[in-house]
């Protein structure tokens, strides 16, 4: 054999080895790419990716509303038992053993400021009278005001503000003067100290308006006189009826304990003691189960979104089967082809996520601005979004992308 025909051999042989080592492998999608096709079959269809975002957009937003909604009250609430404090009690008088009205001992007050604990104390009690704005008004009319004798510290335990005018003091307080609530001024017409208003057959001089009382709304729905001048001009018998203590917050549980007998140590089964600032604590629990609901709502919201956008998916997998077979035919795999349907539907999902979070908390925002409230979205609401979108966006997707992933190429591209 000549020693070309043996160098031919030899190539031919070397040619031969190597494509027997090379094998077509299929390229691998790389992250990048796998976002960009996905964008790509979102772009190409733009209305319909809208409004199937805006369906989870929705129940994003919504949930992502009602949860911080919800931590902006909690925290105006656990803002204000800071400022208002929660060492406050109350004393009443219960019921009888024979379900009869009971009353408090007349000194019952100056009983309560014996216990050492206790760094103020003061009382109020009701009086039977109502007050008008003139004389001209009929006295069934009462507004829903409360005509309640007042002890000079109330004021100082209860922690409150004078809006107008000035607090009762022992010499005013023995004269036909009244303060007004908050919410009692309002109602008749008076938004300052000054001016006259008719309590029991007599005129009485407004000597201020208080602040609202939040741990006391009873008193901003009442007419408030000077214990003297009650039981001179109005026939208050003496017996307190509400009685408002502070003490240290550490021994707020021990002189809880012991009130009743100091109170009425005959009867002490007779007083009943309360927290104000529990009922807050109620309120916001009442308020956790309502953000509950809500909650279920937005979650429905969502799960219509995903039905949304799983609806999406096969529609488009339907329009573009000869997409589909072309892809293959140049050498797309079935896995690739899951991939990219499964990226279509993750993105679109995301894309309604991102809005709706966004949405639910600029919601937050001006809902919590327009009640004064400090604006609180927890990050893991935020979170709980995203987690959701990618959920409802791989449930959503799997079964669209399995169905293109499963169509054979002479199939997609006989389609027309």
């Amino acid at each position: 054999m000549s020693p070309r025909r043996t160098r031919d051999a030899g190539e031919q042989r070397l040619v031969a080895t190597r494509l027997r080592e090379e094998r077509l492998v299929a390229t691998r999608l790389r992250g990048r790419d796998v976002l960009r096709v996905g964008a790509a079959g979102l772009r190409a269809r733009p209305t319909r990716v809208v409004l199937s975002a805006l369906g989870i957009a929705i129940g994003i937003a919504t949930m992502v509303g009602v949860i911080g909604i919800s931590a902006s009250s909690a925290e105006d609430l656990l803002r204000r038992l800071d400022t208002l404090g929660t060492n406050l009690l109350t004393v009443e008088p219960g019921s009888t053993l024979f379900g009869e009205g009971a009353k408090l001992p007349e000194d019952a007050l100056a009983m309560v400021r014996r216990i050492a604990p206790v760094t103020s104390a003061s009382a109020t009690g009701s009086i039977t009278a109502t007050v008008r704005r003139t004389d001209r008004i009929s006295d069934a009319i009462t507004g829903g005001i409360s005509v309640q004798a007042a002890d000079g510290e109330l004021l100082r335990t209860l922690e409150g503000r004078v809006r107008s005018g000035a607090w009762l003091n022992a010499a005013t307080g023995r004269f036909p003067s009244v303060v007004l609530g908050s919410v009692a001024a309002d109602r008749l017409g008076l938004t300052r100290a000054g001016g006259q208003v008719w309590i029991g057959g007599r005129w009485f001089a407004v000597l201020g308006v208080l602040d609202p009382l939040p741990l006391a709304p009873e008193i901003d729905r009442s007419a408030l006189v000077g214990f003297e001048a009650a039981e001179r001009y109005l026939g208050f018998d003496g017996h307190p009826t509400m009685i408002y203590e502070r003490s240290a917050d550490e021994a707020v549980a021990d002189v809880q304990a012991v009130l009743p007998r100091t109170v009425n140590p005959e009867k002490p089964e007779e007083v009943s003691v309360s927290r104000p600032s529990d009922a807050l604590a109620a309120k916001a629990a009442a308020a956790g189960a309502f953000t509950g609901l809500l909650l279920g709502l937005g979650a429905v919201a969502l799960l219509v979104g995903g039905v949304g956008v799983a609806n999406t998916m096969v529609i488009s997998v339907l329009e573009r089967r000869r997409e589909i077979g072309l892809r293959r035919s140049l050498g797309a795999t079935r896995g690739q082809v899951r991939v990219q349907f499964m990226a279509e539907s993750l993105l679109l999902s995301a894309l309604g996520g991102v809005a709706g979070a966004l949405l639910g908390a600029l919601a937050t925002a001006g809902y919590a601005y327009s009640r004064d409230w400090p604006f609180v979205v927890p990050p893991w609401a935020l979170g709980g979004a995203v987690g959701a979108t990618l959920v409802i966006g791989t449930v959503a997707g799997l079964y669209p992308a399995m169905r293109a992933a499963r169509l054979s190429p002479t199939e997609a591209l006989a389609t027309t």
